[in-house]
């Protein structure tokens, strides 16, 4: 099924439509989940808790694109999840590690001041991403969206670690500059 017809019964409330949705992308938001939580059973419940969420935005909100909304939604709670389970105790895992990496630049949404400006630093972030090449925005959505490991990335790109290393640690200065320009401090 096709994502326009899931949408389309997602806004007259079919009660397929969690079915078609879970069908079609309940692998991919349970590896998103999967690969933040390492815990089964919590990333079958933010599979759950994300389906919910469509099913409740569906009078409110439609999606632009569905596989990145879920992906999205999927992660968000994923991350929540996570910090809430380590807030006790810090763990040293790639998550950790990843968000650490970023945190210099990207400051914790939940600290921002409203929705609008969330949403221009989402697109300033966007701009940038689409101003560098098709690689090196991959590997840096890899890392730090989909929040994969080093030696993943390096695998599935075809290089070694240290080039994926050096390649974020570029691409983390270039936007940090970016944003800069942009107006925002860091």
């Amino acid at each position: 099924m096709k994502d326009e017809e899931i949408l389309e019964l997602l806004k007259f409330r079919n009660e397929k439509v969690c079915e078609y949705v879970s069908e079609k992308y309940g692998n991919y938001c349970y590896a998103i989940a999967y690969r933040i939580l390492q815990n089964e059973e919590d990333a079958e419940e933010c599979v759950n808790d994300t389906l919910m969420i469509l099913w409740n935005s569906s009078q409110t909100e439609v999606p632009d694109n569905l596989k990145l909304y879920l992906a999205k939604i999927t992660r968000n709670l994923a991350l929540n999840r996570y910090k809430s389970s380590k807030r006790s105790k810090r763990g040293g895992g790639e998550i950790a590690i990843a968000l650490e990496e970023i945190g210099d630049i990207v400051s914790d949404s939940d600290n921002a001041e409203n929705e609008f400006i969330r949403k221009e630093f989402s697109e300033a972030i966007n701009k940038f991403l689409h101003s560098i090449s098709d690689r090196d925005c991959g590997i840096f959505i890899d890392r730090y969206f989909q929040l994969e490991s080093i030696r993943s990335i390096a695998q599935k790109y075809g290089i070694s670690e240290n080039n994926v290393l050096k390649i974020l640690s570029r691409t983390r200065k270039k936007l940090k500059i970016f944003l800069e320009k942009e107006g925002y401090t860091t």
